[in-house]
Parts: C-alpha cells; structure tokens; sequence
C-alpha cells in the first residue's frame, strides 16, 4: 500500500483526490508540520525539507513536491486519463502549468507558514504576507490570461492540474480574491467541487465549512 505523509487542507490533497479517482488504497500519515515540531520530525524520517506531501512507494522509494507526485501519477496509471500523454499536443502546455503553480504559487507557502523565516522582525511580517498575496494573485491572474480552456484547464477532460488548482486556489489569499483574479479558472475549480466522484473525499480532507471561500 502506499503511504502519503500528509494533513488535511494541504499540498497533499490533490494528491490524495488523484489516489481516490484512481482507486489505489493508500494510508494518510498525518503531519501537520506548520504547527508541530512533533509531525516536521515525522515527516523528516522520508523527507529531509520536514515537508508534506511525501509519498512512500510499496518499493520503498520516496516522492516528494506535490506537482512531480501528481505527474508520476498521471502518467503511471494512462488509462484513468488524468494527463496529457506523450505524444498529446497538450502535453507541454500541462508541464508548463503544472510547473508553474508549484513554483510561482505553492512554493510562497514556506513563507505563509513562518513569515519570520525572511523578515528581521515581527513588524514587518503582515507587510510581507500582503505582498506574498499580491504576488500570488497577480500569477493567477497572468495564468487565467495565458490559458484557452474548455470544461477544463487543458480541454473538456478532468486533469491533475485542476485537481492542483482548486486545492492550491483554496490557500491564501483565498478563493474570492481567486475567482477575481483568475474569472476563466473560477468556473472550473468550482466544477471540481462539485464533481460528484469527490463529494466524500472532500468532506473529510478539505471540507468546505462556512465562510471558506473568504
């Protein structure tokens, strides 16, 4: 079975709507490592950043970073269709996105969690967690103005970068500063809410409670 050190409501919930759309069994390790000292020294036995998600193989090999589980995923399992094949024409345009939102977007969360880790004093910590949420929506927005989708980011199927989008358009600065930023994307990461195969999935990992959308 494979085993995926994860929280609910973090980078590892894409990864665990993937498993669950793929119907691969799999075991949450649960580590909330923005909070506890206790779960970074869980998580540091896989993964030497002390950062979720990390995916343990039955192998014994270890993934880590959100976006290249999500591509292996994809990839490792062609008929469930979650990406772009090889020879896809959309194949690039799937890289380049998925690429993009781990490191123009998921990867200000280092910072979110602990502004102290780049500022000299707690003065100056909401100041940069503005401009952190300026930065992100701004690449949101720039993201919305590149794309030309269907149903879907790529086109009318359900890929692993919707899947990306809407759990990572759910952190700060949160969906309603979203939906401004990124209108083309607003509509189809509520369409990935709302798809029916997730309803259950959703409610336990990333539930959608009063006021979410902020």
């Amino acid at each position: 079975m494979l085993k995926m050190f994860g929280a609910a409501g973090s980078g590892s919930v894409p990864i665990e709507a993937t498993l669950t759309l793929l119907g691969i069994p799999y075991e949450v390790i649960e580590a909330v490592t923005w909070e506890e000292e206790a779960a970074r020294e869980l998580v540091e036995t896989v993964n030497p950043l002390r950062q979720v998600p990390a995916l343990v193989l039955p192998s014994g090999e270890v993934v880590t970073e959100s976006a290249a589980i999500l591509i292996y995923l994809a990839d490792l399992h062609p008929e469930a269709r979650l990406a772009p094949g090889l020879g896809d024409p959309k194949r690039a345009q799937y890289l380049r996105w998925m690429a993009y939102v781990s490191a123009a977007i998921y990867a200000f969360a280092w910072i979110k969690d602990d502004p102290m880790r780049i500022v000299a004093g707690k003065e100056h910590a909401l100041h940069v967690l503005d401009r952190v949420n300026d930065r992100i929506a701004d690449c949101w927005r720039m993201m919305d103005g590149q794309i030309a989708p269907g149903r879907y980011i790529l086109g009318d199927e359900l890929s692993v970068l919707d899947l990306y989008v809407a759990v990572i358009s759910r952190f700060p600065p949160f969906r309603t500063r979203f939906y401004k930023s990124a209108p083309k994307m607003a509509e189809i990461v509520r369409r990935v809410d709302a798809d029916p195969r997730l309803k259950g999935f959703w409610a336990k990992r990333f539930p959608f409670d009063e006021g979410w959308e902020r």
